[in-house]
């Protein structure tokens, strides 16, 4: 009994470190050396999880040899590469630390101000977010990055520089509650915000060197089309029908303001109207209103279905 209590305190004092890499092997060992130094300086237990997410080069072999002289190392292999959001949640299951560093090889930061992130956890803080400070990589990254980061801001009502600066510290239980996946992982403290934890941010430095830049309008698109998707779930996933409701509403107001238009334009003998764009347009309004009411009407049915499952709270304390 007396060995379980004092495991449960050394769990609770532990920090872990999960580190995703892909095809980064020149940094696999400064990247090591860094973050040991760093968590010596937090002056607390703490292991290291490198995810390799499916890299071609040699970091493997690199992450191998550290797992073999470093007993807090720990190495993951993924068969392919599946992204960062599975790369954090794999390195939680196979991590026991109550405090969480998260940290992508891609973004190169300088590792010595980390101990700052955990003296905010002192003001009550569930979450700190990097701050890169000063940035090192492109212009156009970061013309990007400070749309991405304006229009996310506005979505869960927070104020972030950087919320997807690929390093954050957050508390073990409030990561294990949060849902994941695809590239929501960049979302993180929106969807914190949103679960009402409290979000900070910390800054650190972005060491110089090469980066990888969005070339395509794919890449700009995904981004948009991720920012629709957290706006959604935030906001309307126990609720569909409020937002496609709305909106097919307003859909099916105005196609049916159009042909009425035109059924008293024909009935008043102003003229013809077979073969009018106008009546091609209202008519695909009326559809596409009709539909999107629809649609949000089933979702309220699938999600009354299994209401049972749902947990729509979140609950932060309980006092007998």
């Amino acid at each position: 009994m007396k060995n379980d209590i004092v495991k449960e305190a050394a769990q609770a004092q532990k920090i872990s470190m999960i580190i995703c890499n892909s095809n980064m092997d020149a940094e696999v060992d400064g990247l090591y050396a860094s973050a040991v130094e760093a968590a010596e300086k937090i002056n607390r237990p703490f292991e290291i999880v490198f995810v390799d997410d499916g890299s071609k080069d040699h970091s493997y072999d690199r992450l191998r040899a550290l797992a073999d002289k470093d007993a807090r190392v720990r190495v993951l292999r993924m068969r392919s590469s599946f992204g960062e959001a599975a790369s954090l949640d794999a390195g939680l299951k196979h991590s026991s630390g109550s405090e969480v560093v998260f940290i992508s090889a891609r973004v190169r930061v300088n590792l010595e101000r980390l101990p700052e992130f955990f003296d905010r956890f002192k003001e009550n803080v569930d979450l700190v977010v990097g701050w890169r400070y000063p940035r090192r990589d492109g212009g156009m990254n970061r013309l990007i990055s400070w749309f991405f980061n304006r229009m996310a801001g506005r979505i869960a009502n927070i104020r972030l520089h950087d919320i997807n600066s690929g390093i954050f510290v957050a508390r073990r239980e409030m990561l294990e509650r949060l849902s994941f996946y695809g590239d929501l992982h960049n979302f993180i403290p929106v969807l914190a915000a949103q679960q009402g934890y409290q979000v900070a941010e910390s800054k650190i430095e972005q060491k110089p060197g090469k980066f990888r830049r969005s070339r395509y309008p794919k890449e700009y698109v995904q981004r948009v089309l991720d920012i629709i998707t957290v706006f959604f779930l935030s906001r309307y996933s126990k609720k569909p029908i409020h937002f496609l409701g709305f909106l097919g509403s307003l859909l099916m107001l105005s196609g049916v303001g159009i042909l009425a238009y035109l059924f008293f334009y024909r009935v008043l003998q102003f003229g013809p109207i077979a073969g009018r764009p106008l009546l091609l347009l209202g008519t695909m309004l009326l559809v596409i209103g009709i539909q999107m009411i629809s649609i949000g009407l089933l979702g309220e049915m699938v999600i009354f279905t299994h209401a049972g499952d749902i947990e729509e709270y979140n609950i932060e304390e309980i006092l007998n």
